[in-house]
């Protein structure tokens, strides 16, 4: 779904102006069960400037340009005379009204500087993605970004506030020279209020500095403003960020339904200087929109003040929320105050039981569900750090594709677009914070995410922090678990909270003995069957599995290519194979609740078990740009609950005539039979969670393999050899995108042969070109030692495959993509770009 779609659902409702009028509330009432009439002293709507909440998207428009950490002069003088501290007003020379940006870059948000940066050959960057960010590349490890926009002299008596959903790293804000404040984490939320320092006349300056010379991680993790920045005007009387909050127990569970009580918290503050009264109206509208309860409290405030307001309702069949059916209700509150509503806001969430147990696992609504999950780091192909939201819902599809039903957020607070995706699409959620601490910037860090968090149907537990074994086993660490956990608590008592405990002999201590979940980061079978026996009470998972490595399409290791054979037999020494973890493992212990296996998609960084030249992981089930390794299927064929019947490798060996090829195959068929040419190679019986294997000699032609169910032929999977490389196929992954500046389109290139055949080893290089309301924002084929610039127009293919991203300009139209490469028959593809208004501020 995209975000123009999006907002035309209820649950987008809460990202634009919202107003209340007489009608909509008598409307609401005579929808509702309940038979209390509502008040009837609403009276008309204020002017906007007066009453609506209005949430403004600030993605377009901004400026960027390089600073430099160690050159003030390069730094827009930051640190000298007039650049920083000395007057309020006059911080940074870039935020004064006439500083000349002509050779600033435009750009939009979401924005990552460092996937533009060359890739460089030094060993301190290799587990980074080889991008050049630290304390060593000080001419590349600051970003500075400014923006324009006005306001006008009607939001005068409104509270003004800046969100930012996520900057790397250690921003420093500046509104019209004031300084507002700085952001250590790069994944963590945060937000200032602007009121004080806004000019309601004209032109506003807006300018953060990004200082990227530290890493919170091991990982690429990008550098710059890459998610969403957000201007929220509200009446003075208002519900504060992230201040509603609901919690259901849910009973009497049948089928997909169950009685519900419901607990909703309303936070509301007077940031005025006189006492107010205020209404706090609650509407609860179930999937379909009808209203299914309502509730009203008085509630009176002191001036600069806040309070938190407590209803209840009961819901005796409530639709539940789960993997298969996401159903998502709406809470529409609404503050009034001498009659009128001064603010509105709609909260999606979603009715559930979750239940960890030490026996059984893990269990939703009642049934037994296993933990089909995955970690991921948020990196893409093309754009690095920085996704548009429409990736989000691309990354999540394509994990539900494989049978996948949980995602944890490796190893830091998400972007709220995924948390979205997983809510609407059905994917449970361990959600992570960063920083294992409890001093106050790791505490404050875990309060943003879980405040930000709680409503969502789709978290169902909460990660204090991964592989802290410096301090996990000691007293250190459980003393900080500890707060952690109380802080947890108070905010939302509803879900576990846990930790990703590697090193099987400091299971449990230090941290073991606060988390109400007992994480195992790997181990084998005696380390956790000994864990559970010592510890019979506790319910364990599995937070981090797996760890095969695999290159997409190959099937012989190359050192001198850091390419890695793509059958599940490569592994680290830590790790464990695929069908070891699960199929001997996990599969086999029902007091294991599941596991997250190391990683869904490739990532930039950790090129485990290589270093340069290779520059991103091989630990996906997918690469970086979302194709499908082999493995792939394995999980399908053993989580998806669909026939599966995949055959591999490819069947082009030239040169290999008479030599033997290991053929696998992935499948939860009853049997397979392996044909080389019309030729049988013999039928095996399928194992549950194991592979069937045939050696072949190897000859140009065709294999076959035959599935059978009952007794009877089901299905059938060939690979063939192909000619030359004739032609290009596009495929966009839609025919539809909004033409709202953000939406985008992914389009794959494939190389075929004259026949149609996939070329598994084509490397030709392809040319995109799009004309009409769109452009390219990125590129990428998934090869893990490709140092092509994702910022570009062409790419080479990596065995057969590449992709180009395609973004919606703020226009409607036909999206003309072609692809053309140097003896090949070129491609086209239209995508509709249908009409959208931004929600951009002008």
């Amino acid at each position: 779904m995209n975000r123009r779609k999006f907002l035309h659902t209820s649950a987008g409702a809460s990202l634009l102006p919202l107003a209340v009028t007489p009608a909509s509330l008598a409307a609401a009432a005579a929808s509702s069960n309940e038979t209390t009439p509502l008040s009837a002293s609403v009276d008309a709507p204020l002017a906007a400037s007066a009453a609506g909440r209005e949430r403004l998207l600030l993605d377009f428009g901004w400026h960027f340009h390089l600073g430099n950490a160690d050159d003030p002069k390069q730094d827009f003088d930051y640190g000298l005379k007039g650049g920083s501290w000395w007057k309020t007003g006059l911080m940074f020379h870039p935020a004064r009204p006439d500083f000349d940006v002509s050779g600033w870059q435009a750009v939009d948000l979401p924005h990552d500087w460092a996937v533009a940066l060359p890739f460089h050959n030094d060993p301190v960057l290799t587990t980074h993605g080889s991008k050049p960010l630290g304390r060593k590349y000080p001419a590349t490890s600051i970003g500075w970004y400014r923006r324009e926009f006005n306001l006008t002299p009607a939001d005068r008596g409104r509270r003004l506030r800046l969100e930012f959903d996520g900057v790397f790293r250690n921003c420093m804000v500046v509104l019209n020279g004031c300084f507002l404040g700085r952001n250590l984490s790069g994944y963590a939320p945060f937000s200032f209020d602007i009121t004080d320092f806004a000019h309601y006349d004209g032109k506003n300056v807006l300018v953060v500095r990004a200082d990227a010379t530290e890493s919170e991680g091991w990982f690429y993790e990008g550098a710059g403003i890459y998610r969403h920045v957000w201007l929220v005007k509200t009446h003075p009387l208002h519900v504060p960020q992230w201040g509603v909050y609901t919690r259901a127990k849910v009973s009497r569970i049948q089928g997909g339904h169950g009685a519900a009580e419901l607990e909703l918290f309303t936070e509301v503050e007077n940031a005025g200087p006189k006492a107010a009264r205020a209404e706090v109206v609650s509407l609860l509208r179930d999937p379909a929109g009808k209203v299914v309860a309502r509730r009203r409290s008085s509630v009176q405030l002191r001036p600069w003040s806040q309070t938190t307001v407590r209803q209840a309702a009961r819901l005796a069949r409530a639709e539940l929320w789960s993997v298969e059916t996401p159903h998502l209700y709406q809470l529409e509150t609404t503050l009034e105050h001498a009659g009128r509503a001064v603010d509105q806001l709609t909260t999606p969430c979603g009715i559930r039981h979750i239940r960890f147990t030490a026996d059984h696992g893990f269990f939703l609504n009642g049934r037994h569900v296993e933990l089909h999950g995955m970690c991921n780091h948020q990196d893409h192909a093309g754009v690095g750090s920085a996704l548009p939201d429409r990736l989000q819902y691309y990354r999540i599809e394509k994990l539900k594709g494989m049978g996948v039903n949980a995602y944890r957020t490796s190893h830091n607070p998400p972007t709220p677009e995924l948390l979205d995706a997983c809510d609407r699409l059905g994917m449970l959620v361990m959600d992570e914070t960063r920083m294992f601490s409890s001093d106050p910037e790791g505490l404050s860090q875990l309060s943003r995410l879980v405040r930000r968090d709680r409503n969502r149907p789709s978290v169902v537990m909460w990660s204090m922090g991964n592989e802290e074994w410096f301090v996990q086993a000691k007293p250190l660490g459980e003393r900080i678990a500890a707060s952690m956990k109380r802080l947890i608590r108070r905010l939302d008592p509803t879900r576990p909270a846990t930790q990703a405990m590697n090193i099987p002999s400091m299971w449990g201590h230090g941290v073991s003995h606060v988390d109400d979940l007992q994480g195992f980061n790997y181990g084998g079978a005696k380390p956790m069957d000994a864990f559970h026996a010592k510890f019979p009470k506790k319910p364990c998972f599995g937070s981090e599995t797996g760890s095969t490595v695999s290159t997409r399409g190959e099937y012989v290791t190359s050192k001198k290519l850091c390419y890695v054979s793509a059958y599940d037999v490569n592994r680290p020494p830590w790790a464990q194979l695929a069908e070891q973890w699960w199929g001997d493992i996990y599969a086999k212990r029902p007091y294991l609740a599941g596991g997250f296996v190391w990683t869904g998609f490739d990532y930039r960084g950790e090129p485990t078990p290589y270093g340069w030249p290779c520059i991103n992981s091989h630990f996906g089930q997918m690469d970086v740009c979302g194709f499908p390794k082999d493995d792939y299927y394995y999980y399908q064929a053993a989580w998806s609950g669909h026939p599966v019947l995949h055959l591999f490798p490819h069947w082009n060996w030239a040169g290999q005539e008479g030599k033997p090829v290991n053929v696998w195959v992935y499948s939860n068929l009853d049997a397979v039979e392996l044909f080389l040419n019309g030729k049988s190679q013999g039928r095996q019986d399928v194992v549950p969670n194991q592979h069937l294997q045939w050696q072949v000699a190897w000859a140009p032609g065709r294999i076959e393999a035959v599935g059978y169910k009952n007794g009877s032929r089901f299905m059938t999977a060939q690979r063939e050899t192909t000619g030359a490389a004739a032609r290009i196929l596009l495929r966009p992954d839609r025919a539809s995108i909004a033409g709202d500046g953000e939406d985008v389109v992914v389009v794959e290139a494939h190389v075929l042969d004259s026949a149609g055949r996939l070329m598994p080893t084509a490397d030709n290089l392809i040319q995109f070109e799009v004309s009409g309301p769109g452009h390219i924002i990125g590129v990428g084929n998934g090869n893990p030692t490709s140092h092509e610039p994702d910022k570009a127009s062409r790419r080479k293919t990596f065995n057969g495959l590449c992709v180009a991203i395609v973004q919606a300009r703020q226009a409607a139209g036909a999206l003309e993509i072609s692809a053309s490469s140097p003896g090949l028959r070129s491609a086209a593809a239209r995508v509709n770009v249908s009409a959208a208004v931004s929600r951009a501020l002008i």
